[in-house]
């Protein structure tokens, strides 16, 4: 897939910055892209199946040393992979809308398509016409994909004790809601239905995930201070409030932040950035300086990018007193802040028209003041920290018992480890003797037992045969008188008569 058809999808962009958010880096190059038409009917309807694809990385502001966009890469210079969405299902959502790319007439289908038809479900309706290498393709994709999930849930049972000889794989399925759990073999226009209905989804509330997930941070972070500083003693307390408080107004002595999307912050940018003239600013030809990826439109990571020199103004990564991880939940304020303001049909992209038509707009040329995350009101309340704060504890109380359940555990494998060793022992011994008592018998009850190498040794307690007091002559003349046999009368002899 070529890196310019993600640049129209609002989706694709939302998940550019999903990725962005979660540690992407910020100074990513520019990948080189050709131009496409400028119809808006073309290139919005195609975002919903473009979710993930060519996400390579996001706008920066223009570089006007950087070669051009049509240049191509060195020889034997791979492309860099596409950045992945975060989904769990992300390859099989690639891979699908890969396939379908290939054919011709989804293709041409895709692209006379409006939103609406992608999301009410037409479009799928259109699987049915592809060409049947495409859904064998997408037949064995999908069959990838469960025999994958399969392995995901047969670890996750083996991971929590529970084994099942009959185990439901079509209702396990059903948690699962990218695929039709009912069907295993072939991908149908409901697959296609379903997957385009959950990444939207999945897409559409990352914002507000973000938004959650630095509250909790943020509580977070003031439950740590406050246990840190409940550690210290009295005097090591109050050194240490005054110095977080000096840290705090260090924060807060910033320059003047420009609201974002007015002309003062777009006139920053050109004369800063651009290196142009503040007095020539033209909205249009800004727009077009950058719009990096020439589809047309600004997407969320385009305009992320131009409210780089204001974050500039508050944050610093060498400073102590300035958090990163607010200076991300400050950039999205901003983007949600232009998108509320300028984005008309609520598509997540800017057009050319809604772009020329926001500066017409009083709020363009006379804005609110801007206010940053410490000027404006906390993100959490105290009773939303004192709930967190018994969350906390109440997690800290079962990491407790089963730290103690694996402690007692740890102590009966030892008891049971030193019982086996213990017979262990007591066996080794018992065929020690056994083997003893063969070699005795083998070398008869009056013989020495052999040493180790099989040699005779001398054992002086081994008692020595009897002597007979008659003395050896003796003992062999008793010897042969036993082997002689009685004699008998003799034969023949003459009669004496008297």
């Amino acid at each position: 897939m070529n890196d310019e058809r993600a640049a129209s999808c609002p989706l694709v962009a939302q998940a550019q910055g999903k990725y962005r958010s979660a540690g992407g880096n910020e100074d990513g190059k520019e990948a080189g892209s050709t131009t496409r038409p400028r119809n808006r009917m073309t290139t919005v309807p195609r975002c919903v199946l473009l979710l993930s694809l060519s996400l390579t990385v996001w706008s920066v502001p223009i570089d006007r040393n950087a070669p051009h966009q049509d240049a191509q890469p060195p020889q034997g210079q791979k492309a860099e992979e596409s950045v992945d969405t975060g989904l769990y299902y992300d390859r099989y959502l690639r891979e699908v809308i890969e396939v379908l790319e290939t054919d011709p007439h989804f293709r041409e289908k895709l692209q006379t398509a409006n939103t609406e038809d992608i999301k009410n479900g037409r479009l799928s309706k259109e699987l049915d016409l592809v060409g049947h290498h495409v859904r064998t393709r997408l037949d064995e994709l999908k069959r990838q994909e469960v025999s994958r999930l399969r392995m995901l849930l047969k670890a996750k049972l083996d991971s929590t004790n529970t084994h099942s000889l009959q185990m439901d794989h079509a209702a396990l399925l059903k948690q699962f809601e990218h695929l039709d759990p009912h069907n295993q073999n072939t991908f149908e226009a409901k697959d296609l239905e379903l997957l385009i209905a959950t990444a939207t989804k999945d897409l559409e509330n990352y914002d507000a995930e973000r938004h959650e997930e630095f509250k909790r941070y943020e509580m977070l972070k003031e439950h740590e201070r406050r246990q840190y500083l409940k550690s210290l003693d009295q005097e090591k307390r109050e050194k240490e409030e005054r110095r977080l408080q000096e840290l705090q107004e260090k924060h807060r002595q910033h320059p003047k932040v420009n609201a974002p999307g007015s002309v003062a912050q777009l006139q920053e940018v050109w004369e800063e950035t651009d290196g142009l003239d503040p007095k020539e600013f033209n909205p249009k030809t800004f727009f077009k300086l950058h719009d990096t990826n020439g589809d047309g439109v600004l997407d969320e990571q385009e305009l992320e990018a131009l409210f780089t020199k204001e974050l500039e103004k508050v944050y610093d990564p060498k400073n102590e007193e300035d958090d990163m991880m607010e200076m991300e939940e400050e950039r999205l304020r901003m983007r949600e802040h232009v998108m509320k303001n300028v984005d008309l049909n609520h598509d997540r992209l800017v057009s050319l028209e809604e772009f020329l038509k926001s500066t017409e707009k009083k709020e363009f040329t006379s804005p609110k003041e801007w206010e940053t995350l410490d000027e404006a009101k906390p993100v959490y309340s105290e009773a939303e920290l004192q709930q967190f704060e018994a969350e906390l504890l109440q997690k800290e109380a079962e990491l407790s018992r089963r730290a103690a359940s694996l402690r007692q555990e740890q102590e009966l494998l030892n008891e049971r480890s030193k019982a086996l060793e213990a017979q262990r022992k007591e066996y080794q011994q018992a065929v020690m003797e056994m083997s003893q008592r063969q070699k005795n018998q083998q070398t008869g009850q009056g013989a020495p037992p052999p040493g180790p190498n099989g040699e005779l040794q001398f054992h002086p307690d081994a008692k020595k045969p009897e002597e007979d007091p008659k003395g050896p002559v003796s003992q062999a003349i008793d010897a042969e008188a036993q082997n002689v046999p009685p004699a008998e009368p003799p034969q023949n002899l003459p009669l004496h008569t008297l």
